[in-house]
This record gives structure tokens, sequence and C-alpha cells, in this order.
């Protein structure tokens, strides 16, 4: 089994584990759902988000600058991967972008370092429809960087390939809704 099975099947376990929860749930969409995936609970855990750092990092193209998302979903995973790249020689920047601007335009939707020119992975803990990734990137873009790439820790909607792909964007989820034994639920 290569090293990148064995971290995906590992990171898999640690999501059943902490961050999924059955049950009867209500989502925001309004939808009724047997389960419901809180992926903080993997992403904020040190032996998560080293889990998440060699998956990413397997996937992560080599010319990228910068990694980054919107606010909440984003951060411990954009921050933690960053952190955890730098210890093996591997340098980005990390950003969040604030849900609302604090002043200044789309410049103050900026939290972090992001540059003019950079090439971005736009991340998220959990995607279901993919609107969070698809509006970070419309920010990233305003403020001059160039996203190549959308990668959730888990794609738990299945929806957020096709807008990724329509906008000539890379779809990387580290883990699927199938891969955790459920159905997609976009």
């Amino acid at each position: 089994m290569s090293g990148h099975a064995v971290t995906h099947d590992a990171l898999v376990a640690h999501l059943l584990e902490h961050s999924v929860r059955t049950g009867d749930f209500t989502l925001k969409s309004g939808r009724k759902s047997n389960w419901f995936i809180d992926a903080k609970q993997t992403v904020c855990r040190a032996e998560g988000i080293l889990l998440v750092a060699d998956a990413a990092l397997a996937v992560i193209p080599d010319d990228v600058d910068a990694i980054g998302g919107l606010t909440a979903g984003a951060d411990p995973v954009a921050f933690g991967v960053a952190a955890i790249a730098a210890t093996r020689g591997r340098f980005l920047r990390s950003f969040s972008i604030r849900k609302e601007a604090k002043d200044h335009g789309v410049a103050g939707r900026l939290a972090g370092a992001l540059e003019p020119g950079d090439r971005v992975v736009i991340t998220e803990d959990a995607v279901t429809r993919g609107t969070s990734p698809m509006e970070a990137v419309s920010v990233v873009r305003a403020l001059g960087a160039e996203p190549v790439m959308i990668m959730p820790v888990v794609d738990r909607g299945g929806t957020c390939e096709e807008l990724a792909r329509a906008d000539g964007l890379a779809f990387a989820p580290l883990v699927t809704a199938p891969d955790l034994g459920f159905p997609y639920e976009g």
C-alpha cells in the first residue's frame, strides 16, 4: 500500500472517529440528513492536521504560493498545512478571507499573507454546495492572485467539483462522502 493510501485511510478513520455524527439532522439548506460532519474536530486536533497536511501536500501543485479561503472553515486547514509544509522545506503563505470587508473594500476582507500574482489553493474543512470556496475564488481574483485549485478536506455534497471545473479550477477533495460510507448530499 502506498504512503498516500495509508494517509488517506488514516484520515478517513480519524474523520469517522472524531468528526462524523449519525442521527437525524437538518442541514443549512433545510434538507434532512442521517449524518453530519464537523470536520473541525479533525483539523483542530494535532494528529488530524498532520494527516490533512500529508494528504494536502501530496496533491498541492509545486508552483502554488499560498493556501487559504473563507474564515472559519479554511483557517485551521490553511494555517496548519502551511506550518507543517514549512517544517518540510516547502514554503506556502497562508491567509483568511473575512466574511465582510473590515474596511478598504475587497482588500479589507484579506487577513494574511496573500500577494498579487500568487498561485493559490482555496481550501475549506468541508464543502456541501461549494458556495464558500467559490466566494473565496472571487475575492482572491479581485486581490490580483490566481486560484488554481479547490481542495476541501471533505467533499460532502458532490457539487463543488462541477463549479470548480466550470471556472477552470482543479478540484482535489482529500476525502469524499462515499469514502466515509455516505452518499453525496449536495
